[in-house]
């Protein structure tokens, strides 16, 4: 196991990884996050060694870390990307947002493995890291808890003995509820999800099935897989965390507690295994129930789908309108159901093109984000 570096250290996905390396003993060789946070500042003593990445920072704060850390610490989103470049290293991005493609590219360039949690990087630009893990030599392994399931039933198969990839959704906190309810849901309650403990996006994303929508345009990347063959299943436990359908009838599926510390170690040592913290599962008492998606209500998810489908420019528009949207719902400007509203819009509205940079990427992520906000009063 090779040392670690720790993109978005602060957030759910940083501290759960921090505390796998200490539990496994790893050396932490960086740490970043968006900002110059007193959690940031704990992070740095308890890991005096690793080098010390803050994307954003006003001139005092600089000045105040750069006395307290000397040259351990680095200053803007170009910090991120060259920490992501650490030789030798496994690059854990767990950045919120299309500000963590650029690590990914910077990671698979350098022929790093990147452990990788940061969506946006797949569903925003996929086939520029694609190509970026192609030219680098890097390593790509899946963080999020639905496709390390399915890496791992994949292990020891041949990709035309698959039939289908079947992805595991909870349903999130309104699963059952009509298009005429969603319209007075609060905030509080998209964010009291039922079996996950996520940040608010995510959480938002997941109570519309957007995040569902993502994970499909994911594992079409990761997998190499159409998406007529890829399904999405409501699972309101949480336990088995996806599938893979062969083409003999066979199935294997991936069970476990919905716990993150269990897929963000397997992204570390994989191919190997290593003691973990949870108890030996029980199956005895557990009832496991699966149902068909309410795409009708949940239309987000078939927005993912069409975008995923057209390619090119319209998952960067379908993943920033999606992310200004939720925004302006966790602001309380728009209401829940308007977020497809907006979503939809703005995948009619930017212009599509095929992006094969970063900055492509970014551009049309800009444009996108300024489409949405232009709807946004439209909503509400």
């Amino acid at each position: 196991m090779s040392r670690l570096v720790v993109l978005g250290a602060t957030g759910s996905i940083g501290r759960q990884t921090l505390e796998v390396a200490d539990r496994l003993g790893l050396e932490v060789a960086a740490i970043a996050a968006a900002s110059a946070s007193d959690h940031l500042l704990e992070l740095a003593a308890a890991y005096p060694e690793a080098r010390v990445g803050v994307a954003s920072a006003t001139s005092a704060e600089r000045e105040s870390l750069t006395e307290t850390l000397a040259e351990r610490v680095l200053f803007g989103r170009e910090a991120l990307v060259e920490l992501a470049t650490t030789p030798g290293a496994t690059i854990v991005n767990g950045i919120v947002g299309v500000a963590g493609l650029p690590a990914s590219v910077a990671a698979l360039d350098a022929g790093n493995r990147l452990a990788l949690a940061n969506k946006e990087s797949l569903v925003a630009g996929g086939e520029v890291v694609l190509a970026a893990c192609d030219r680098g030599g890097g390593t790509l392994v899946p963080v999020d808890s639905e496709h390390s399931a399915i890496h791992q039933c994949l292990v020891g198969e041949e990709a035309e003995s698959v039939r289908r990839l079947i992805l595991s959704a909870s349903g999130g906190p309104f699963l059952g509820r009509t298009s005429a309810e969603l319209e007075t849901v609060t905030v509080d309650e998209a964010l009291d999800h039922p079996t996950w403990n996520m940040g608010p996006r995510i959480t938002v994303d997941s109570a519309t099935l957007m995040n569902k929508a993502f994970e499909v345009i994911e594992a079409h990347h990761l997998f190499g897989v159409d998406y007529d063959r890829i399904d999405v299943v409501i699972h309101p436990q949480s336990i088995v965390h996806s599938l893979v359908e062969f083409v003999d009838g066979s199935l294997k599926a991936h069970l476990g507690e919905p716990d993150m510390r269990v897929p963000i170690q397997y992204a570390i040592t994989e191919p190997a295994r290593a003691p973990g913290t949870l108890a030996p599962f029980d199956l005895a008492g557990r009832t496991l129930s699966f149902e068909e998606p309410d795409r009708d209500v949940f239309r987000c998810l078939d927005l993912g789908y069409a975008a995923g489908r057209s390619g090119g420019s319209a998952p960067a528009v379908l993943n920033a309108a999606d992310e200004v949207a939720v925004q302006a719902f966790l602001e309380r400007r728009i209401g829940f159901a308007s977020i497809a509203v907006i979503v939809e819009r703005t995948l009619g509205d930017v212009e599509h093109r095929t992006p094969t940079s970063v900055e492509d990427v970014l551009d049309v992520d800009r444009e996108a984000r300024a489409v949405a906000n232009g709807h946004i009063g439209g909503a509400c």
